[in-house]
């Protein structure tokens, strides 16, 4: 009882009202769809041209609502920010799923069981989907979604087979639009669980206060998280059903999380640089202007023709807005290198590395003295300084020009207080420069080589960090119990032993495998025959038992005999993977089945981990995937794998018996 209710502990998500809040938001914005997809309906059954004006008018009104709502809530996220807010996502929401008559109804069907002996493992697995739709916000949230991923896979090979589906409707809403999606696929529901870890490390990442390092670090772990997460389900799965998890859409974001690790990375810089040596104030600039580059790279995703009436305005707008304000913050850091920063004439080691830095510093050289020549004169630097100065005013002022067009955002005080500050910076350093007797022309500065000392790594999600155990794993081991395997129902065999003992061979664990029978022996006047698997004796069940369980069982029969209970495969698809142990039972994610002996070790680097995880749930479903209505997971290239088909039955010589068998 008490291990039960922590378990009910562990499987809670968040508090309810903060459910309700989001669901009242998703159901606002299904209502809009609704409203507008009946609108195009009446629109489409009319010829009158004044009508079709009148409904134009109110579809677009209600798209502008649409898009208007489906705001990010980064502004409650940053309040205690003191840098740029970041752009976390809102997770899929989804209704209530009961899995209970379609689960009760497989196993009577295909596994021959009563289904109320499963009624507590049923009502776990709701009870797991139920708290996984309200995560918490923190790594106990992603454990959850994990394990409840971990857990889909078992569910995937107890009760979905390749000809049909269990028939459960998974219903989720678009994370932008609330538009809904509905399929049978149990693929649809892991790629929506999978978008939610992705969407939960950006809230995470959001959240942290990046004003000391350790914050800063941890926002850059959880966006490259993110982006792994959305990385992986672009590349694992086709044909996505909502918007939100097409290729485009999960293109966008894999950039923006990048994007925006890269601004964390130049902040950390900024936090660490105490000194204001010229070669430091370069680093920060060409640091800058690398930020500014890959936010540029977002906002030329943002507007391709699929995702420009797509994603909010508010996005748009954010990171055009960054994109302008760190490219002045780049010129910025290199007026103030130019101007604030001595060298001397001497040729002292420490100009000759300022010298190399500032000859790598630019796009392109640009016209007029050596750039040598310009470090070595204090008013060539001071004129150069100035004309970079009036670049970041003028991009500082472009920020801000952006920032007010924005509704959403002229409302975040601290985005606003940022912008204002900076720009009011460049402004003092620009009068300070400035002369009454300067009448020369201000030169244009030229573009700064963007530049970073810390790359952003796209991080797959590690799914073996979450050791789950099948909820159904009484049904019996995956490797012959599963939703593709075949096999005639459960006949009981009543053995007598005579002086030649029972007249089988047994061979293998959980379940034990009879891999012979002696021509004219007890076992076969019974009708035992080769390929059986013993799953009870007298009763007791065995699926899960080991070799010398089983043995012990038969050699403790009394005079009386004993009764086992044994099924025979009819039909059963394997893929022998290289380097898969399959031998009593399935071990995945290097978690093994319970009474697994074996272990199988995945490679230590991450991006392998997942490709063998991607090979292992591929090769578990064979061919299943075409059944999987519109979602479909991505087909891998099987060059690598061996596919073997066993006949209607097995087929094992009695006359030759291995080491590792032996005769009863």
């Amino acid at each position: 009882v008490v291990l039960h209710k922590l378990l009910s502990l562990c499987h809670s998500g968040c508090d309810p009202f903060a459910q309700t809040q989001r669901s009242k938001l998703q159901h606002r914005r299904a209502r809009i769809n609704q409203q507008i997809n009946k609108e195009m309906r009446m629109r489409a059954g009319t010829n009158d041209r004044d009508a079709y004006v009148v409904h134009q008018y109110f579809v677009n009104a209600e798209l502008s609502l649409k898009k208007k709502t489906n705001t990010f809530s980064f502004t409650v996220l940053s309040l205690e920010a003191v840098n740029v807010p970041m752009i976390p996502l809102g997770l899929k929401e989804t209704k209530e799923v009961d899995f209970t008559v379609s689960v009760q109804d497989f196993i009577c069907e295909h596994y021959g069981e009563d289904s109320s002996l499963y009624d507590k493992e049923i009502k776990e697995l709701i009870e797991l989907r139920q708290a996984m739709r309200t995560p918490s916000r923190n790594q106990a949230g992603l454990e959850l979604l994990m394990e409840y991923y971990n857990q889909l896979y078992y569910l995937d090979q107890r009760f979905f087979p390749a000809h049909r589906n269990l028939g459960v409707q998974f219903h989720w809403y678009d994370s932008l639009t609330g538009v809904p999606s509905c399929q049978r696929a149990l693929a649809f529901e892991k790629g929506s669980v999978l978008f939610n870890i992705g969407a939960l490390y950006t809230q995470i990442g959001a959240r942290q206060d990046r004003s000391a390092a350790c914050g800063i670090d941890r926002a850059i772990d959880a966006f490259q998280r993110a982006a792994g997460a959305f990385n992986y389900l672009k590349e694992n799965f086709s044909n996505a059903p909502s918007l939100d998890m097409s290729c485009p859409s999960l293109c966008m974001l894999v950039r923006l999380m990048v994007a925006q690790v890269q601004e964390c990375v130049f902040e950390r810089v900024t936090l660490t640089t105490q000194d204001t040596h010229f070669t430091s104030q370069l680093c920060l600039a060409q640091e800058a202007a690398r930020v500014s580059d890959v936010y540029l790279l977002v906002q030329q995703t943002m507007t391709q023709p699929l995702m420009k009436d797509y994603v909010p305005f508010s996005w748009a707008s954010m990171v055009q807005v960054k994109s302008e304000h760190f490219r002045a913050l780049s010129h910025y850091y290199a007026a103030v290198a130019l101007c604030d920063h001595v060298l001397s004439a001497e040729g002292q080691d420490c100009d000759e590395e300022a010298e190399k830095a500032y000859l790598q510093f630019y796009v392109n050289v640009p016209a007029g003295p050596p750039l040598c020549q310009i470090l070595r004169d204090p008013e060539k630097r001071r004129k150069l300084g100035k004309a970079h100065l009036r670049r970041a005013v003028i991009r500082h002022e472009e920020a801000m020009r952006v920032h007010s067009l924005c509704k959403i955002l002229r409302k975040m005080d601290i985005l606003q207080d940022v912008l204002s500050l900076t720009h009011k910076r460049s402004l003092d350093k620009y009068s300070e420069l400035d002369r009454e007797d300067d009448f020369d022309e201000t030169a244009e500065a030229p573009e700064i080589q963007s530049h970073t000392h810390w790359k952003p790594d796209i991080t797959p999600p590690n799914f073996s960090t979450v050791q789950v155990t099948d909820i159904f794993q009484r049904l019996g081991p995956l490797s012959v119990f599963c939703a593709r395997a075949r096999w005639g129902p459960v006949r009981l065999i009543c053995l007598q032993r005579r002086e030649g003992g029972l007249g089988l061979t047994l061979r293998g664990d959980s379940p034990v495998l009879v891999a012979g029978v002696v021509p004219g022996g007890c076992a076969e006047e019974a009708g035992l025959r080769e390929g059986d698997y013993i799953v009870a004796v007298d009763g007791q069940d065995c699926k899960w038992a080991k070799h010398g369980e089983v043995v012990h069982m038969l050699k403790s029969c009394s005079d009386r005999g004993v009764e086992i209970s044994v099924v025979t495969l009819h039909s059963y698809d394997t893929q022998v993977r290289k380097g898969i142990c399959v031998c009593a039972c399935v071990c995945v994610l290097g978690l093994p089945v319970a009474g697994c002996k074996y272990s199988y070790l995945l490679p230590s680097h991450g991006s392998d981990k997942e490709n063998t995880r991607q090979r292992l749930l591929s090769g578990a479903k064979g061919q299943s995937s075409a059944s999987l209505l519109n979602w479909n997971r991505k087909k891998k290239r099987e060059g690598s794998g061996v596919t073997k088909r066993i006949g209607s039955t097995f087929s094992l010589s009695f006359g030759s018996i291995r080491d590792t068998e032996a005769m009863y």
